[in-house]
């Protein structure tokens, strides 16, 4: 077993500094290399951070033998690839959320992890929030029973992040694969990650960047670009799972709406709950119905502190000491969900899952 895991960051763009934090906050991990594109941008993370090694080039970082794990913090259509060359160079690998771009490419990042003695971590971040690992004691208590039940409403008013993000080559999709993997795949883990048996859903693009919108900012990639938009506005789904639970999706990057939404709950056959806006209980007793808030410091989703535990608990489980929260199997049955959403919306017919 390794002492100190030694952590090459590949993708220095706006999420990878919540990896960054990460490492740099756990006495177990050392942060050695940084590789971007933009040679600059991974040499500013570089000096920030201590890492003494930049690299343009994945591939080379992943040759170098000093290193035993990678955060991929990179576009969406170059998860997989890298993912299977850095499994195959004997690294260990967290890699951002979505997993890829398509079942196939999850089941060949799959394969690549059952041939080899890996760890590979798919972000799913909200399964390390505090809000998430309380509920999740009190449904494996039973005191939800069976969920049978749960919706998820995330929508942005204004909110394409343009560049990348609205390019469907580098990202696969719009609101579905960025937003609605995150509450899809909280609510899948929290309900016990049924089998998928069937996903009907519909994808909208209808209002573009919306670049005639003035007086309201909102958050924007490095390269966007208000002519470049590919990706779907809004979406909505219906999930069905092999033992007869359902999930019900909204999503969007834009939409005609009085104000952004964001909405996760579970209905159980003992009791209920609601994970966002804040986390709140419901249940029975004595004949009477409970709501029930628990005082805990993070009532919300807390970015920050759930990427500090994501990080946390890779490292434990590349250093052997924990099994990953996220294995590479989950990112697999999310692919089928996320791209069953995609072709439903294209056929306009249900997509049944054998």
């Amino acid at each position: 077993m390794m002492s100190k895991l030694r952590v090459g960051i590949i993708g220095a763009g706006s999420i990878s500094e919540m990896h960054f934090e990460g490492y740099a906050k756990n006495e177990q991990a050392e942060i050695v290399a940084v590789c971007d594109l933009n040679e600059e941008r991974a040499r500013e993370k570089a000096d920030k951070y201590g890492a003494k090694l930049v690299y343009t080039d994945y591939n080379e970082l992943l040759a170098n033998p000093d290193i035993d794990a990678v955060s991929i913090c990179t576009w969406n259509n170059s998860h997989a690839p890298i993912s299977i060359a850095a499994i195959n160079a004997g690294k260990h690998v967290l890699v951002e959320k979505p997993l890829c771009k398509t079942v196939e490419e999850a089941l060949a990042v799959q394969e690549a992890v059952r041939n080899s003695d890996k760890v590979l971590q798919v972000g799913y971040v909200r399964r390390f929030a505090m809000n998430t690992s309380v509920l999740k004691k009190f449904i494996d208590a039973g005191d939800l029973g069976e969920i049978y039940y749960a919706k998820a409403t995330c929508l942005r008013v204004l909110g394409n992040p343009g560049g990348w993000f609205s390019d469907v080559e580098r990202s696969g999709g719009g609101p579905v694969i960025d937003l609605g993997v995150h509450v899809i795949d909280v609510l899948w883990y929290l309900m016990g990650k049924p089998k998928v048996k069937s996903v009907s859903g519909n994808a909208y693009n209808r209002l573009g960047n919306r670049k005639n919108i003035e007086n309201y900012s909102f958050y924007k990639a490095a390269d966007y670009d208000a002519e470049v938009n590919t990706v779907e506005d809004l979406a909505n789904a219906l999930i069905r799972f092999e033992n007869g639970a359902s999930i019900a999706l909204d999503v969007s990057f834009s939409v005609h709406a009085k104000q952004d939404e964001m909405s996760v709950k579970l209905y159980g056959d003992k009791g209920g709950a609601e994970l966002e806006p804040k986390l709140e209980i419901i249940g029975e007793k004595h004949n009477t119905i409970l709501n029930m808030t628990p005082k805990i410091d993070f009532p919300s989703f807390d970015f920050g502190a759930a990427f500090r535990n994501e990080v946390f608990g890779f490292v434990d489980a590349s250093l052997g000491k924990s099994e990953t929260r996220c294995p590479v199997e989950d990112g697999v049955e999310m692919m089928k969900i996320l791209c069953g959403i995609y072709e439903s919306s294209r056929t306009g017919r249900e997509v049944v899952f054998e």
